[in-house]
Formats: C-alpha cells, structure tokens, sequence
C-alpha cells in the first residue's frame, strides 16, 4: 500500500514537472500547426519574419514583466512607458541629437519611470497594481500633454538611417530588433538565472520575510527591478518608434496585457517566486502567433480582443490550478 501511495505521488508530480516545463512549449506547437492548417501563407519565410520582428517588442516588455511578477507585484504602467520614452526618443532625433545618444536617453527615461514605480511600491508601500494602475495615467496623459495628441514625426527622423535600422534593418537576412530581443533574453536568462539577484528575486516573490531574514534588502531589489522593467520597455518603445517612423501618442496601448499573458502563459505564477525566462520567451511567441494567425485569417480585430481574452483568462485560471495542486 505504502509502495503504491508513493507510486502514485511520484506520478503526480512527474505529470506536475512536466506541465510546468512542456505546456507552454506543447501549447505553441499545437497553435503553430493550427494556424498553419488553416493559412499555408503563415509559414512564408517573410511572413515568419515580420512574426519576430513583432513578437520582440511584446517579448522585450515581457523579459521585464517576468522579474516584476515574481515578486509577486504587477506592472501597469509598461505600456504607457513605451509611449513616453518612445515620444522623448523620437523628439531628441528631430532635435539632431545623435542617433546613439537619442536611444540612451530615451531607454534611460524609461529606467527612472520604472524606479518611480519601485519607489512608489517599496517605500509608499502602495500595492503594486494601484501604485502602477496611477502611474499609468499619469505618464499617458504626460504623453499626450508632450506630443500635444499628435503623431512626432519628420523628415529628420525617417531619413536617419541609424535610427530606421534600430527598428526597421536586416542583419544577415535577419530583422536587427530580433538580435535586440536575443541578446536581451541572454541578459535577463543570465541575470534571473545565474546570479544572485536573480536567487533574491526568486526569494522575494517565495517568501518576502524569510527573504529579508536572509539578508535581502527587499526594498533596494523592488526599485531595481521595476527599474529594469522600465528600462526593457523604453528600448521595446524605441523599436516601435523606429518601425512606425513616428512617435504615436496612444502607442502601447494595452501592451502590458500582452506582457502579463506572455509571463503567465510561459508558467509563471502571479502569487510569484515560480517561473522560468524561457517560458516567457515561448509565452510571447504564444501571443504573436495568436496575433499573427488571426490577421492572417482575416479575424477581426473586435474578436481578437475576445480570443485574447479568452487566452488570458484561462492562463489565469490555469495559474490557480497549479497553484492549488
């Protein structure tokens, strides 16, 4: 009896380990053959990858999301990010700023709105989701205010060939935002998985007192990591302004949805301290596949929001079985 018993658990948790690294990787798969069934045009080499090309702005917002979630916390306020530093970006090329220097201060914007957040959550000890729910706000409406409700645009910007390659060039046959969004996963895989802050993050999110019993100075860590939260989603912003040759003032609208279902289709737990770098990776492959196929096949764009929904919900839900298991 006991034999069997300990079979048995044994089992459960083979079926339990296997779920947590495979689902996501089986669910992209399966979604990738789906679509293909239905579209063969979804397999053309072009149209592959215009897919990266997308997938890595969700995927960069994402890599920052993840280390945001495992704390347990939520981050409202990336999309809005992406809009503000992509506009101070866009306004500092037109200025004649050189193209490098641009994109650092714009990224560099972006790292101080993420440590607001931090600040805000850490010391003002505001729950992550109301504290970036108002930030959110506040930095869209900042947006709008700067840009004055109008695209940033010019000739100076879309004839800069270092900035239009940043979002819009070919490496090798290779569209150059993909090398951004591989070399920023090594960075965050490295970072989350092989470092000390990365073992901090993880006994933040598991247990926030025994964390600071050990050592941890959980404060300084939720400002660092909302910093880099910030700072991946003002080089995703830089992308998209380079690839729309304009700074948009809704753009990143709804964005942050697409990182969180990213994180939590990857495997990671919303309660946090679960989750791994390369299941975030495949969640946003998930969600640009998704996007991807129901362009393709002509669904419109008020179902989408449905069928995302829909995803989300039950990334969600799947979240709380595993939780409870």
């Amino acid at each position: 009896m006991s034999n069997q018993t300990e079979a048995e658990a044994k089992k459960k948790f083979s079926f339990g380990d296997f779920y947590k690294k495979l689902g996501p990787m089986v669910a992209l798969i399966v979604l990738i053959v789906l679509v293909s069934v239905l579209n063969f045009s979804f397999l053309d080499p072009l149209n592959l990858l215009n897919l990266l090309r997308q997938v890595s702005v969700n995927a960069l917002i994402a890599f920052g999301m993840e280390f945001v979630i495992l704390t347990g916390g939520i981050d409202l306020s990336v999309g809005a990010i992406v809009a503000l530093s992509g506009a101070f970006t866009a306004q500092l090329v037109l200025a004649g700023v050189p193209t490098l220097l641009s994109l650092l201060i714009g990224m560099l914007t972006g790292a101080i709105f993420g440590a607001i957040n931090g600040v805000i959550i850490a010391y003002g000890k505001a729950a992550p989701f109301i504290a970036t729910l108002a930030t959110q706000t506040i930095l869209r409406g900042a947006t709008y205010v700067f840009t004055k409700g109008n695209p940033i645009t010019g000739t100076k910007m879309s004839n800069n060939f270092g900035f239009q390659f940043f979002g819009q060039g070919y490496l090798f046959g290779i569209p150059f935002p993909v090398y951004i969004m591989a070399i920023f996963y090594i960075c965050a895989y490295i970072l989350l998985h092989r470092t000390t802050f990365g073992r901090k993050t993880y006994a933040l999110g598991g247990n926030p007192k025994a964390a600071f019993v050990a050592g941890v100075k959980n404060n300084k860590m939720i400002i660092l990591i909302y910093t880099i939260a910030g700072f991946l989603s003002a080089v995703a912003g830089a992308i998209l302004t380079s690839r729309l040759a304009s700074a948009q003032p809704d753009a990143g609208n709804a964005y942050e949805m697409d990182a969180i279902a990213a994180v939590v289709l990857g495997g990671t737990s919303l309660a946090g301290g679960k989750g791994r770098m390369f299941g975030t990776l495949i969640g946003a492959l998930i969600i640009g596949v998704l996007n991807n196929g129901m362009n393709l096949l002509g669904i419109s764009s008020f179902y989408q929001q449905i069928v995302k929904g829909i995803v989300i919900l039950v990334a969600v839900l799947l979240d709380r079985k595993q939780a409870k298991a």
